[in-house]
């Protein structure tokens, strides 16, 4: 994980941008991992654990209608998490995260191992306004809490190194 923490700061660092995360099932998991490399506050800007649909809508932003509608773990939500982070900080590139890690709190519909993962950046607009495009992808992880977190750690930041790439 180190090897690709460290490709992601090189590339921020080239490139003078920065980064932030809003988890909710990773717990602050994401944020841990890009911190325990030294200097990263060169390219780390904060980390937000929105655990709570509160939090979300306070700390993000999110409509209140977006939470109730789709629910804390869905693509609308992810996104508009994703969308926040942009608006709501200097960060230039956002990770947001939610889904179920479990044990228990599966549904039919959205069941143990379900989790969004949202990519966001900060792109200049027409009137200085900034464009925020968000990807957006669904995963199902097998495994216990610890593994399904884990698992959306590693695709969360090959899903950004992926993207600082192509850009």
């Amino acid at each position: 994980m180190s090897k690709l923490v460290e490709q992601i700061a090189e590339l921020l660092q080239r490139q003078g941008q920065l980064l932030a995360c809003a988890e909710s099932c990773t717990g602050g998991l994401i944020s841990k991992t890009l911190t325990d490399l030294p200097g990263s506050s060169a390219w780390f800007e904060r980390g937000l654990v929105t655990y709570s649909n509160l939090s979300k809508i306070q700390l993000l932003g999110i409509s209140q209608t977006v939470v109730a509608l789709h629910g804390a773990v869905s693509d609308k939500t992810v996104r508009a998490m994703g969308e926040g982070l942009i608006r709501h900080t200097p960060a230039d590139w956002g990770i947001a995260v939610s889904g179920v890690a479990g044990p228990g709190g599966g549904t039919r519909d959205k069941p143990v191992g379900t989790v969004w993962i949202g990519w966001s950046r900060r792109v200049p607009g027409r009137g200085g306004l900034a464009e925020v495009p968000v990807d957006v992808q669904h995963f199902l992880f097998d495994g216990d809490r610890e593994q399904i977190r884990r698992k959306a750690l590693r695709a969360a930041l090959t899903g950004l190194l992926k993207r600082l790439t192509d850009a």
